[in-house]
């Protein structure tokens, strides 16, 4: 008898100073039946005729769930100067409405709203400031990536996919991924009953190759 195949969770390709937390992440997922897709673990489909950021993209194309951690640090693009990879696999994420769970570290949400009251509260705005030298932020990018995550831009009737759970520490992280993912048989069935036309859009695509 032929195995079912598992559902595959991507998580992002946030890295630098969370390799622990991914660490915890990646046993608990495997634990509840999951197949995980973690760049930090190696667990990421490589080809050898793709670059690291193709690959991390295609395989947010071809996951069946995204969970997307935003944290203080932003991370680089394939250019240095482009928006991150992280940024662009949660961009690709919602852009293909992929049934995703997100997480925001808390010092992202209080900046966003230490910025709003100074009167710094669009993207575009936020390009005067310089950071300078610190230890918390990289790049205030992190606050455009908070704010698409929360599907920001639409009125607030018509959002959907836009739950974003706050955090502090990493076991706010484990908690919330428990919550979400110990009942396996109850998350297959939410997919297949809430993200139908995702189910025929993404078997086109692994029919395809999976290119972009």
């Amino acid at each position: 008898m032929e195995n079912k195949k598992k559902l595959t969770i991507f998580v992002s390709s946030t890295v630098y100073g969370f390799e622990e937390l991914l660490d915890k992440t990646y046993t608990l997922l495997t634990k509840y039946g999951y197949e995980v897709w973690m760049s930090h673990k190696g667990t990421v489909p490589v080809f050898s005729d793709r670059s690291a950021f193709e690959n991390c993209i295609n395989a947010v194309v071809n996951c069946d769930l995204f969970l997307g951690l935003i944290t203080p640090f932003y991370g680089s693009g394939r250019n240095g100067e482009e928006i991150s990879i992280t940024h662009q696999e949660l961009k690709k994420a919602i852009e293909l409405n992929k049934p995703r769970w997100l997480l925001v570290h808390d010092h992202v949400v209080f900046a966003k709203s230490l910025l709003k009251y100074l009167g710094y509260d669009t993207k575009l705005s936020r390009k005067k400031l310089s950071l300078g030298k610190n230890r918390i932020f990289d790049d205030l990018r992190v606050i455009d990536m908070y704010e698409e995550a929360l599907i920001s831009q639409k009125p607030l009737s018509k959002r959907s996919g836009n739950w974003v759970q706050k955090y502090y520490s990493d076991d706010d992280v484990i908690i919330f991924a428990n919550a979400q993912f110990f009942r396996y048989q109850e998350v297959e069935a939410f997919v297949k009953e809430n993200f139908e036309d995702y189910n025929h859009v993404s078997k086109a695509i692994r029919d395809s190759g999976g290119r972009l």
